[in-house]
Formats: structure tokens, C-alpha cells, sequence
């Protein structure tokens, strides 16, 4: 289903068909190797067929390493993908089951996939039951609200269109690591109808329709402004009890999730 027919839909009031893939969303940094392999199995083991996006990346070496870090997850069938022939980058995104994005520019990424075709066939593959993983700038183009900076002053993000795989949720990579927070608290109470998560270094989220789960070594931070109101209150990180609110902030509810804890959009922070 091609994003113009989504859109139909949309103007029709018919509610589109739930994804049947699923998302694995790395906060950049060095992933660990389990990582990648929880995402291979999750896409069908070595046989799965996956397809590398480089275009992140200012280095033209960076697709043939990330090849040898699958190959070293027993990834046995890999592309890198080009995009001097759109149609043949089509046909090998239709053909994947596990898509993964690089880290660098996601402005640059976006550019490098606009009028290839190539955008709405990964759409199309993940409706119909694809992994998507992508590592930092792979990570921020998962949301329809993406962030691709910020003022340095007041903290404002700058925004742009992302992919949409993810459109209930504002993602923000290297997030304890960068001192994030601001920013996409920032981020959220421009849009309070969306989720902020926050993926730190070394770690991923795996998303399964409304429900993802925590994997690797740090931790993930979700904020919610969709019921809150009041001033804003931009404050730092502290480090409270496993899924306890983080801060004081009349207008954004915050939580810190580790590796195992799952949280779903509607209902919160779930009990294993």
C-alpha cells in the first residue's frame, strides 16, 4: 500500500491497516553486536535478506563496514544499497526483510531518498512485515516529526519531515549522552499530541505496533504532554527508581525505562 493510498484512506475516514513489521530503533553510539543480532532473528535469522542505507554518512567506506558487522551477526544475504539506479534501489528494498539506516545527517539522508521511490517502498515493506533498524540519524528519521538540530541558545529543535514509520512518537538519539532533554521536551510541547523518546547510546528500542521494548546497556526516556498543562519547566536527568516520573514538570510526564521494561502509548509503563 503506497503512501498516496494511505493518504486516501486518511481523507476517507478509514483507519489504515496496522504495520505488520517492526521497528528497531538503535541511539547510536557503538551498538552491541547482540543488538544486531536480536534484529536479525527478529527479521528471520541469517537468511534474511538486508539491506544497508548508507546515505547518512559522508564516508563511502561506512556501507562496506556495516556490511562486515552483519556479516559478523551471521547475516548471510546483505546489500548496500545505491541510488544511481532508483529503480533497481526499489526492486532490492522490496525484496528486503530487514532494512537498516546508518547514522551521520538525517537531513542528508532524506535528501539522498527524495524522488527515488525508494521512501514509500520501505513504507510499503514494513506495512507488509519488514524489520526497519536504523542507528542516530538512522534512529531520528523513524518519526513524521523529526528533529535535525537545535538553537543553541533556547533550546529550540529545528524540525523536519522524517520517513513517518513511527508517527505517534518524536525520537531523539545519544539522548543521556548529549544532554538531550531540553530539547525534546521542547520538541513535544510544540507537539503535545505526539510521544518524546529519548534513546541513549549502546541502546535500542524494538517496537511491535503500540508497544516497545528496552534492549542494550543504558536506558531510554519517554515523555508525555498529551494530559498536561502549565508552564515550562526545563530541568536535568536525575536517576530516580526504574519507570518512576523523572522531574517535577507540570506539563510533561517523564519516565526512564531500562533494558526488559516495555511501554505502551496508550496505557504506559507495562509489568513484565
Amino acid at each position: 500500500m503506497g503512501i498516496l493510498t494511505l493518504l486516501a484512506l486518511g481523507l476517507l475516514g478509514v483507519e489504515p491497516e496496522a504495520p505488520k513489521g517492526h521497528l528497531v530503533i538503535v541511539g547510536g553510539g557503538a551498538a552491541a553486536e547482540e543488538i544486531r543480532r536480536q534484529t536479525l532473528e527478529l527479521a528471520g535469522g541469517p537468511e534474511a535478506r538486508v539491506v544497508i542505507i548508507r546515505h547518512a554518512s559522508g564516508d563511502p567506506q561506512a556501507g562496506e563496514r556495516a556490511r562486515q558487522k552483519w556479516q559478523d551477526a551471521d547475516a548471510k544475504h546483505i546489500t548496500v544499497l545505491e541510488l544511481d539506479d532508483p529503480a533497481k534501489a526499489v526492486a532490492e528494498v522490496q525484496a528486503a526483510d530487514l532494512i537498516f539506516f546508518l547514522g551521520g545527517s538525517q537531513t542528508k539522508l532524506m535528501n539522498a531518498l527524495a524522488n527515488t521511490g525508494v521512501p514509500d517502498a520501505i513504507r510499503v515493506r514494513f506495512r507488509e512485515g519488514a524489520v526497519i533498524s536504523g542507528t542516530s540519524a538512522g534512529a531520528a528519521v523513524m518519526s513524521r516529526v523529526m528533529i535535525v538540530g537545535q538553537d543553541r541558545r533556547t533550546l529550540s529543535p529545528r524540525i523536519a519531515e522524517g520517513l513517518g514509520l513511527w508517527p505517534e512518537v518524536i525520537v531523539d538519539q545519544h539522548f543521556l549522552r548529549r544532554n538531550r532533554e531540553g530539547r525534546l521536551r521542547n520538541a513535544v510541547l510544540g507537539r503535545p499530541d505526539l510521544i518524546g523518546v529519548g534513546i541513549d547510546e549502546a541502546t535500542a528500542v524494538m517496537v511491535s505496533g503500540r508497544v516497545f521494548q528496552v534492549i542494550g546497556a543504558s536506558s531510554v526516556v519517554v515523555m508525555d504532554a498529551r494530559s498536561k498543562t502549565g508552564a515550562v519547566a526545563v530541568g536535568t536527568v536525575p536517576n530516580p527508581a526504574e519507570g518512576a516520573p523523572l522531574a517535577e514538570s507540570p506539563n510533561v510526564q517523564m519516565h526512564l525505562l531500562k533494558a526488559g521494561m516495555k511501554y505502551d502509548l496508550d496505557k504506559g509503563i507495562l509489568s513484565n
